[in-house]
């Protein structure tokens, strides 16, 4: 299936881990075509990530990126338009928890952490990314969620507070722009096989039986959610649009 990105340009927050889904995402789209923007926290691993796909014959550059600063996402997007010429498409995986805790004992610092890490980050660089995309009538952006953004757990309310609101950002956002020719879609993984889930795969016994109350009796991997979000990029997805899709 021809699945029409070849020699677009695609910008992929969160590349920096080498066990995460940034990584494969980006590898992903490189290997159907696609040019590069690898950004992160971590230069240095998005810098790998950009060299990978350099090496496949394609056209990757790496900048240093947090996307809970404002500035810094228009400054790097401005760059990468200088660099590229266009951005077709923008995947906004990167996220993470400052680790708050139960809401007696969070402090504020890391409940705006989690706020504008996981929410206020998506909403930058897709406002930074679309007068682009409006203008040529053409644009792909996947936000990220998270399985306990609707479920709930524990000591985790800022950062699936956020992440909830990635999913009612999401739906707004795609009817706002949706007469441009822009689709936008949320990814909403549960337990996946990256650095961040490490507490759950470091112990074989736990990561066992976390993958025993799955339908598949396994753990999601990288690998999975960069299969989806390369086909939700592709003109074979054209018509999807607004959608949270659970994997």
């Amino acid at each position: 299936m021809e699945l029409g990105l070849k020699n677009k340009v695609a910008m992929v927050t969160g590349t920096g881990s080498q066990i995460g889904m940034g990584k494969d995402i980006a590898l992903n789209l490189a290997q159907e075509g696609c040019d590069v923007i690898s950004a992160d926290m971590d230069i240095e691993g998005a810098q790998k990530i950009a060299d990978e796909i350099n090496a496949l014959g394609r056209k990757a550059v790496a900048y240093k990126l947090d996307v809970s600063d404002s500035d810094v996402v228009k400054e790097t997007v401005k760059a990468a338009l200088e660099e590229f010429g266009r951005i077709d498409i923008l995947i906004n995986t990167a996220g993470g928890t400052a680790g708050a805790g139960p809401i007696l004992q969070a402090s504020e610092e890391k409940w705006q952490r989690d706020i504008n890490v996981n929410l206020l980050g998506s909403m930058y660089c897709a406002k930074s990314v679309l007068p682009g995309m409006v203008e040529q009538h053409y644009g792909k952006i996947v936000n990220f969620s998270t399985g306990i953004a609707l479920s709930g757990m524990p000591g985790s309310s800022s950062y699936a507070g956020a992440k909830a609101g990635v999913i009612s950002f999401t739906k707004c956002l795609s009817l706002e722009v949706g007469p441009s020719g822009i689709n936008v879609n949320c990814l909403q993984p549960t337990m996946v096989m990256t650095n961040f889930g490490t507490h759950a795969t470091m112990d074989p016994k736990v990561a066992e039986d976390m993958a025993a109350r799955q339908p598949l009796r396994r753990l999601t991997t990288t690998q999975d959610i960069a299969n989806l979000v390369t086909f939700l990029v592709s003109d074979a997805a054209s018509g999807i649009t607004g959608k949270v899709i659970e994997i």
